[in-house]
């Protein structure tokens, strides 16, 4: 994936079906705080993965096709998952952003902290429970699982193992995202709590690791190219970012490390979940995008445009992207973390780790 803007963005207006225009005019919402008047933008803070500086990622399409429905500027913010949460806590004595996209347990630390409020999405009714949150302040938008990516130039096959990446050949050619600032690279270490029994063998792992680990990355996105390139044999990301890649990324091939030999590979989901920011300046706006992007036409255009999985449990795309998803997911056992207890422990498990790893 091209290399991420971290600053803010507007994004224009193009072109929307008749469809999607309609929907967005039935969609409601108060108007902006204070003006009497609607809100004629929004302000989107979220995790990288879905919008491409090349302008043909999920994002990039789909808020153009609001923007032209609405007339409402869409105003893009970008970073890692924990670090969009730590700007709300920041600028929660002046908000700045009407949507928050994060992923887990990034969104469920966000709602703990009080900066999320209640709003049920068109279309939420269509999300499975275990990707939104039942109090109704957050729900998926764009399915997704970790994964591990590889360089299929210069490895015939993946490792298969966990203990695979500990070998010599690895040194200096592998890295992951940072536990605690990026939502993938909390995800290793979630994986490898679950895989190795327990946080006490997945930190002896993660501290042996160290050996062959480049070091820490606020970004998983920026660890592909460097995979794709050679400079790296393997890395940490996910399905939908990876998968979307595959183009401009063709040395890249995606894994799944299984606990033991013989063993199979495992994996969890890590949905890009969006929130309605608590005291949001342009909530009416907030709303309509979260409605929007839950629209039925939209969701079936993740997988062809985003390369994810829809959130709808009744939208079942047919193109050859979907189909392709399907297969990279083929024999992969999904396991469901406890994420109100991560949440909750987030800042132990991520001081256990850098105390084990010696990072900082």
């Amino acid at each position: 994936m091209p290399t991420k803007n971290r600053f803010l963005t507007t994004l224009a207006a193009g072109t929307a079906t008749l469809s999607l225009a309609a929907v967005l005019t039935a969609c409601g919402g108060s108007p902006a705080a204070g003006s009497g008047k609607p809100s004629t933008e929004v302000t989107v803070y979220s995790a990288d993965g879905l919008h491409s500086d090349d302008g043909d990622g999920f994002y990039d399409k789909a808020f153009k096709q609001f923007t032209a429905a609405t007339g409402i500027k869409v105003n893009y913010v970008e970073g890692g998952s924990g670090e969009m949460v730590q700007r709300l806590v920041r600028e929660r004595s002046n908000t700045q952003a009407d949507l928050i996209v994060t992923l887990p347990p990034f969104i469920q630390q966000a709602e703990s902290k009080g900066l999320l409020q209640t709003y049920r999405p068109a279309g939420a009714d269509q999300v499975a429970a275990a990707d939104k949150d039942p109090a109704g302040r957050w729900t998926s938008i764009v399915d997704n699982y970790l994964c591990f990516v590889y360089n299929t130039q210069k490895l015939p096959s993946p490792p298969k193992t966990w203990n695979d990446l500990l070998a010599p050949a690895f040194r200096s050619k592998l890295q992951y995202s940072t536990p605690g600032v990026a939502g993938d690279g909390t995800a290793v270490l979630i994986k490898a709590m679950h895989d190795l029994g327990g946080q006490g063998p997945a930190l002896d792992y993660l501290k042996k690791l160290q050996t062959n680990n480049v070091g820490p990355s606020a970004s998983t996105g920026q660890l592909a190219a460097e995979v794709d390139k050679g400079e790296l044999l393997v890395a940490n990301g996910d399905v939908q970012m990876n998968y979307a890649d595959r183009t401009t990324m063709p040395h890249q091939g995606i894994f799944f490390p299984a606990a033991t030999a013989g063993g199979r590979p495992t994996t969890f989901a890590l949905p890009y979940a969006a929130g309605l920011v608590a005291n949001a300046p342009h909530a009416d706006a907030g709303k309509k995008l979260l409605d929007f992007l839950l629209t039925a036409p939209v969701q079936k255009e993740v997988s062809s445009v985003g390369g994810g999985f829809s959130s709808r449990t009744d939208v079942h795309a047919t193109d050859p992207d979907a189909v392709g998803l399907r297969r990279t997911m083929a024999g992969v056992d999904v396991f469901t973390p406890d994420w109100k207890d991560i949440a909750a422990h987030l800042t132990a498990y991520v001081d256990a780790w850098q105390s084990a790893t010696g990072s900082s």
